[in-house]
């Protein structure tokens, strides 16, 4: 696993005296599990962090508590919920909602993938991807963070930056000549052009920049920068994403960069027009909930470590610059508690302060376990959730949608199977009658056309119960999973046997269990998808 050497010297340099320390360790925790993918054994998050097993412990189960991430296993794993910590950054730059539509319209245009990214130091990070799929696609994810002088954006942030960042540019290069600091990317060839400053020069005089196979052979990318509309200043750069197998760098540069420049033209228009954000509601009882937690774990919930992260969801849309009396109205801690965390976050990177005593979240924010999940799929996002359903139920459970192209089939996406001789087998993928199974009926009961009287009862109720229709032993129940609009996109259901349990059984046992899981697979699902695209299957 890559290390992050430059971050981490950073870190250990010149702590303030009134940082947060289980603060630190926790960052450092959310970040080595970033970089592993998402996933690691408590013993490897000691040897990667440094820390004690003990501290680790502690850390992870207070992580846990917050829902950020889960033990399966041996194994500590990010949850969806830790999204939550990058939301509040995009909400709060409101770019990504501001942009992405055009950002889509353009890649569905060309037929190419399309990025919005922000500078990040003397690196570039990513806050929108509309990806094309294909066999011989490209894999970066929201929140990855790039070397500048590998992409096509780094030159035209390049082109404002201070001494002081170009002085850090050089010290990084000469300190990680490989690139090791950057997991999203391949190592650096030593064959690999060094004109990272005559490349920014050129942007300058031309106002975009391309990536002739920098990041690896064969990937090239032509990039436009957009200005805010009252001071010029570039606040993100839009990029096309192609192959050598489709276009030449040259070839972009001619066919696709007129059209890019039309689309940035659009972006900045709706920027001018823009109106101000209303603020949205700020997180509610989280010192409460802080308290409440650790006189309930005691030793094993670091309650600073808790507090500390709760500051960073005091921003979001409308509330993008906070004072630090508005950080601690919005989180309920008290001003004391919440300063010591905006200077912890400070000294990390994740805050910065503005000269008119407010504070903003950086775009390193996207580095506590974003990029990992940002490209869950549905069923990746059911999977934890059905097998504790059935491990607490003991009967098998499943995630179905609609079939594509359909309103007649059901398609299986996800399941648990319990542990009995008699059982459920149907297979992932598999397709049934959605008229004449539980999770189709959910589904089909959510369609706007005039419903059966069958159908409008299973709205009216909020669920599905189908005896014995689809197989002869087989009883389902099932509920709706709904999307940030409201719209049933999927469902969730229980299978047992007659044998088993009464049609009230299924009711009354079966049904709050069944609500609680819907309702925590919806959570995960309204939180991954703010900012990105989760796939059905």
């Amino acid at each position: 696993m890559p290390a992050n050497t430059a971050l981490d010297a950073e870190v250990r340099a010149g702590v303030p005296a009134e940082a947060v320390a289980p603060l630190i360790r926790g960052i450092a925790v959310l970040r080595r599990l970033t970089e592993a993918g998402g996933t690691l054994s408590p013993s490897a998050l000691e040897r990667a962090t440094g820390l004690a097993r003990s501290t680790v412990d502690r850390i992870t189960a207070t992580l846990a508590r917050m829902g950020y991430v889960r033990h399966d296993g041996r194994d500590v794993v990010l949850t969806p919920r830790v999204m939550e910590l990058g939301n509040a950054y995009l909400a709060a730059l409101r770019l990504p909602a501001l942009l992405d539509a055009r950002a889509d319209a353009l890649a569905d245009e060309l037929d190419e993938s399309v990025s919005l990214a922000v500078a990040d130091l003397d690196g570039i990070r990513f806050i929108h991807q509309a990806t094309r799929r294909r066999a011989m696609s490209v894999s970066f994810r929201i929140g990855d963070l790039l070397p500048a002088e590998r992409t096509a954006p780094g030159p035209l942030f390049a082109a404002g930056w201070t001494e002081a960042v170009w002085q850090r540019w050089r010290a990084r290069r000469a300190e990680d000549p490989e690139d090791a600091s950057f997991p999203a990317v391949p190592p650096r060839s030593a064959s690999a052009p060094d004109d990272f400053e005559r490349r920014v020069e050129q942007a300058r005089r031309d106002g975009w920049a391309l990536d002739d196979q920098l990041i690896e052979p064969g990937l090239v990318a032509v990039s436009v920068p957009v200005r805010e509309p009252d001071t010029g200043r570039v606040v993100c750069a839009v990029s096309v994403v192609s192959h050598t197998s489709r276009h030449s760098a040259a070839d972009l540069r001619t066919s696709l960069l007129p059209r890019l420049r039309t689309a940035v033209a659009a972006m900045e228009a709706d920027l001018r027009e823009a109106a101000r954000p209303r603020p949205g509601p700020p997180p509610s009882g989280l010192a409460t909930w802080t308290t409440a937690s650790k006189h309930e774990l005691g030793r094993e919930f670091v309650e600073s470590l808790a507090r500390g992260l709760t500051v960073l969801t005091a921003f979001g849309e409308g509330r993008s610059a906070l004072t630090l009396t508005e950080v601690a109205r919005a989180t309920g801690l008290a001003r004391a508690t919440a300063r010591r965390a905006l200077i912890t976050y400070e000294h990390l990177g994740l805050v910065a302060a503005g000269p008119d005593r407010t504070f903003t979240l950086t775009p390193r924010v996207l580095d506590l376990g974003f990029p990992p999940l940002s490209r869950s799929t549905l069923p990746r996002l059911a999977e934890p959730h059905l097998r504790a359903l059935t491990d607490r139920l003991h009967e098998p459970t499943a995630l179905a949608v609609l079939a594509p192209g359909t309103e007649t089939e059901i398609q299986y996406t996800a399941g648990a199977g319990a542990s009995r001789v008699l059982t459920v087998d149907i297979t992932v993928g598999a397709r049934l009658p959605a008229a004449s199974t539980s999770l189709g009926r959910v589904l089909l009961a959510d369609a706007d056309e005039p419903l059966s009287p069958a159908l409008t009862k299973v709205r009216a109720q909020g669920y599905a119960l189908v005896d014995e229709e689809l197989e002869s032993g087989l009883r389902s129940i099932a509920v709706p999973v709904r999307d940030r609009t409201g719209r049933a996109v999927t469902a969730v259901s229980v299978a047992t046997h007659p044998a088993r349990r009464t049609l009230e059984d299924c009711v009354h046992d079966l049904l709050p269990a069944l609500r609680a899981t819907a309702d925590h697979i919806q959570t995960d699902l309204n939180t991954a998808s703010r900012f990105t695209r989760v796939p059905p299957a």
